[in-house]
């Protein structure tokens, strides 16, 4: 008899949610158990590209409601047809319904990689933040178990729903498999009109992502270099301007670009001389993370998910003159950028999604 794992593909509008589930996805079909396959959940209209994106599957399940719609039952508990079996969400979204796990063998495990619809309502915006409170009750009643990313989340989310018991889990995410700076890189970065040798961020404008405090980090540091922030939402580039003169940064230093795909990102993290974030919710730090995949020399603000994730790869300091510091030193001499860059490489290679897929399917067979 084969066992069936049924992992949801959901197409959130955030683009790293995107990306988690479909490197776990392409994972768990490269880990599959003897006597096991890997099938998709997908919503209406997206079946061809899931298959697409995650060659190997068994099959895809197309749910018969188009996304926005699927998201409103699921919220609701209504009927979905895509509950059943053993499934595993690399998100919240899931059909968390009542289910016989003893006798009938159906499991259903969701994954949250942020709680900022709890920090940081304001910033998810109101519709977003409700959907993921509601689908957290929905967890509390029917899930067999609630990945987390990192014992810091498990903390906080026991901390807001602690009816969740043990059935918080810790599996950490990953750089996306293949993660490498692309032979074309001075070409993208060409296309991107980025110049060479720039400090990078990541974020929008929100304050959870600390955008401010990193410019006044980058300016305390006297480092006389252009900045590129990645991963703003469109229209953000007046407030992120602003962001950065309150700081203290001289105008036209700083150049700001959306949401990149991974050959991009890669090419545009290869060059960077360090990369500095002050953000401050409990979020996996995806941007972190590739980073030290890369061997770039990483400059955090010192919080419970950070240490965690970088631990002696990066710098950690508390506050823009600190962070201003880490960095004039970090950059001080080819010596130390070197040795920086070792140190973030080697905590890099401790992020897999093989190593991230085989946790789930051991969760699966434990429960």
């Amino acid at each position: 008899m084969v066992a069936t794992l049924r992992v949801v593909l959901d197409t959130s509008p955030e683009p790293d949610l995107r990306i988690a589930s479909r490197e776990l996805a392409r994972a768990l079909v490269a880990t599959t158990p003897r006597g096991c396959e890997v099938e998709a959940i997908a919503p209406a209209g997206d079946g061809d590209g899931v298959r697409d994106a995650v060659p190997g599957l068994s099959d895809v399940y197309t749910s018969r409601l188009p996304r926005r719609e699927l998201a409103t039952a699921l919220q609701l508990g209504a009927p979905s047809g895509i509950g059943g079996g053993l499934i595993h969400s690399p998100s919240l979204f899931a059909p968390l319904v009542r289910h016989d796990r003893v006798h009938s063998g159906d499991q259903t495990v969701v994954t949250i990689w942020h709680l900022r619809a709890w920090e940081a309502p304001d910033e998810v915006g109101r519709g977003a933040a409700a959907w993921q409170k509601s689908m957290l009750k929905r967890a509390v009643k029917h899930a067999d178990a609630v990945v987390v990313p990192t014992h810091a989340h498990a903390a906080r989310l026991r901390e807001i729903a602690p009816k969740l018991g043990d059935r918080v889990r810790v599996v950490a995410g990953a750089a996306p498999l293949g993660f490498i700076v692309p032979r074309d890189e001075i070409g993208r970065r060409r296309d991107l009109g980025l110049p060479e040798g720039f400090v990078l961020l990541a974020g929008s404008a929100d304050p959870s992502d600390g955008l401010g405090q990193a410019f006044a980090a980058v300016a305390a540091s006297g480092v006389d270099l252009p900045i590129v922030v990645i991963g703003a939402r469109e229209g953000e580039e007046p407030a992120i301007a602003d962001l950065a003169s309150a700081a203290g940064i001289r105008e036209g230093v700083v150049h700001v670009r959306g949401a990149l795909d991974d050959p991009d990102r890669a090419a545009v993290l290869g060059a960077s001389v360090a990369y500095v974030t002050a953000g401050q919710g409990t979020a996996f730090p995806w941007r972190i993370v590739e980073a030290l995949a890369l061997g770039v020399p990483v400059i955090a603000e010192d919080t419970a998910v950070h240490r965690e994730i970088i631990v002696d790869g990066g710098l950690l300091v508390s506050g823009p003159d600190a962070a201003g510091a880490a960095l004039a030193q970090a950059l001080g001499s080819s010596a130390a950028a070197e040795r920086l860059g070792v140190l973030s490489g080697d905590r890099g290679r401790a992020f897999d999604w093989r190593d991230a897929a085989n946790r789930v399917w051991e969760l699966h067979a434990e429960l």
